[in-house]
C-alpha cells in the first residue's frame, strides 16, 4: 500500500488525472439521473437547480482536475524553474477530490468549501512557482495563471450563490468559468504547446508564436464575458467576429492542414482546435440574430460547441499525451484513442443538434449524454490504471 501511494503522488498529473477521468463519468451519470427526474439527495433538484449543477460540475468540478495536474507538470517546464512541491500538489489535489466527492451527497456545501480550499492552494502554488523561477519570458506561465486565479474567484462565488441562490451571481459564475478561466487557459496553452508539439514532427516546421493576436484574443474573452455577464448578447457579435477571424488565422498559421496529415496524438490537437473559429462564428450569428429580431437562435448550441467541441476534445488529446509520455510509454495514438476522440466530435456534434435542428431535442440530448458516458468511461478505462502503476520505462515519475 505504502509503495502503491508512493507511486501514485510520484508526479502532479497522476492524481489530478485520475480524479478528472473518473469526474468525466461521473458528471455525466449524475447529469443523466437528473434528466430523468430521479431524486439525488444534497446534489439534486431539491436543493439547487440541476441546470445550475450541470455547469458547476463540468466547469469547475471535471475541467480543473486535468488543467492543475497538467499546469504543475508543464509550468515549471516552461519557466525551466523548480518543480511544484509535492506537499503543494498532493494537498491541492486531496481537498479538491474530496470535496467534489462531498458535492454529490447532502453535504454539498462543505464539499464546495474543501474544493475552493484545493484550488486555492494550487492557485498560491502556481503563483510561488511564477515568481521562483529565473528571469525570462514567463507571459504564458502568467496568462495561465490568472486564468486559474479568475476560475477560483468563479468557484468561490458558486459558493456564496449556493447558499443565496441569486440569479444574477450565476450568470457572473459562468462568465468567469468559460470566459475568465478556461477560454483564455486553453488559448495560451494551446499558443505554447500546439507550434511546439508540431515543430517536434513535421520536417521544417517554423514555430510562429505572435503575440500580438494572443493579447487581443484575450481581451475579446473578457469582453465576451463581460457582455454575457450583463445579459448584452445582442453586442457580442463586436468581440466573436473578430475573435473568429484571429482564430483561423492561426489555425492556418499552425499549420492545421500539414498537422492532420501527421501521427495522431498531432492531428487530434488540430482537430480540437479546428472547433474554435467557427464556434466563435456561431455565437455571432446568434447574437446578429437577436440584433436584428429574427426569430432563429441558436440556441446553446455555440456553448456546447465550445465546452464540448473544443475544450473537452482538446483535453482528450492533451491528457491522452501527457499520460503516455509520463507513464514512459511512446508517443503514439493507438486505434482505442483515435476512436474515442472521434466519438467525443460525434458528442458533440449531438449535442449541438438538440438546439438546431427543429424537432428531437431531448433525443438528441440522451443520445449525447450516453455516448458521452461511453467514450470517457472507455477512456479511463484504458488510461487511469497508468496513474497509480510505474512508469512503463521504470524512470522515476
Amino acid at each position: 500500500m505504502r509503495q502503491r501511494w508512493s507511486t501514485y503522488c510520484a508526479a502532479p498529473h497522476r492524481g489530478f488525472f485520475l480524479t478528472g477521468a473518473l469526474q468525466g463519468v461521473l458528471v455525466l451519470l449524475w447529469w443523466m439521473l437528473d434528466l430523468e427526474g430521479h431524486d439525488l439527495g444534497g446534489a439534486g433538484p431539491g436543493s439547487l437547480p440541476g441546470v445550475a449543477l450541470h455547469a458547476w460540475w463540468l466547469i469547475y468540478g471535471f475541467f480543473p482536475f486535468f488543467i492543475f495536474g497538467f499546469l504543475f507538470t508543464a509550468m515549471p517546464n516552461w519557466l525551466d524553474g523548480p518543480a511544484i512541491p509535492r506537499r503543494a500538489y498532493v494537498a491541492s489535489g486531496l481537498l479538491m477530490a474530496v470535496g467534489v466527492t462531498l458535492a454529490y451527497t447532502p453535504l454539498m456545501p462543505a464539499g464546495l468549501a474543501l474544493h475552493l480550499a484545493g484550488w486555492s492552494v494550487a492557485v498560491t502554488a502556481l503563483v510561488q512557482n511564477l515568481i521562483a523561477a529565473p528571469a525570462q519570458d514567463k507571459r504564458h506561465a502568467g496568462i495561465v495563471t490568472f486564468a486559474a486565479a479568475l476560475g477560483g474567484i468563479g468557484d468561490a462565488l458558486f459558493l456564496v450563490w449556493a447558499g443565496v441562490e441569486h440569479g444574477e451571481t450565476f450568470r457572473l459564475v459562468q462568465a468567469i468559468g468559460f470566459w475568465g478561466f478556461l477560454m483564455p487557459l486553453f488559448l495560451a496553452v494551446c499558443h505554447r504547446m500546439l507550434p511546439w508539439f508540431s515543430s517536434r514532427v513535421i520536417p521544417g516546421y517554423v514555430l510562429i508564436r505572435p503575440y500580438g493576436p494572443l493579447w487581443g484574443l484575450l481581451a475579446a474573452c473578457l469582453a465576451h464575458g463581460a457582455f454575457e455577464a450583463w445579459g448584452l448578447r445582442a453586442w457580442l457579435w463586436l468581440v466573436d467576429v473578430p475573435m473568429a477571424l484571429v482564430l483561423f488565422w492561426f489555425a492556418l498559421r499552425w499549420g492545421v492542414l500539414r498537422g492532420l496529415r501527421q501521427e495522431r496524438l498531432l492531428a487530434m490537437l488540430h482537430i480540437a482546435f479546428l472547433w474554435v473559429g467557427p464556434t466563435m462564428l456561431l455565437y455571432a450569428a446568434d447574437s446578429l440574430s437577436l440584433f436584428f429580431g429574427l426569430a432563429w437562435g441558436a440556441g446553446l448550441a455555440p456553448l456546447h460547441a465550445l465546452g464540448i467541441g473544443f475544450f473537452s476534445s482538446m483535453l482528450l488529446a492533451m491528457a491522452s499525451r501527457v499520460s503516455l509520455g509520463h507513464s514512459g510509454r511512446k508517443l503514439v495514438a493507438d486505434h482505442v484513442t483515435w476512436w474515442l476522440f472521434w466519438l467525443l466530435q460525434a458528442v458533440a456534434c449531438l449535442r449541438m443538434a438538440s438546439d438546431l435542428l427543429p424537432a428531437g431535442q431531448s433525443a438528441f440530448i440522451r443520445s449525447a449524454g450516453g455516448l458521452w458516458l461511453f467514450t470517457f468511461a472507455l477512456w479511463a478505462w484504458k488510461y487511469a490504471p497508468m496513474y497509480w502503476r510505474p512508469r512503463a520505462d521504470g524512470k522515476a515519475g
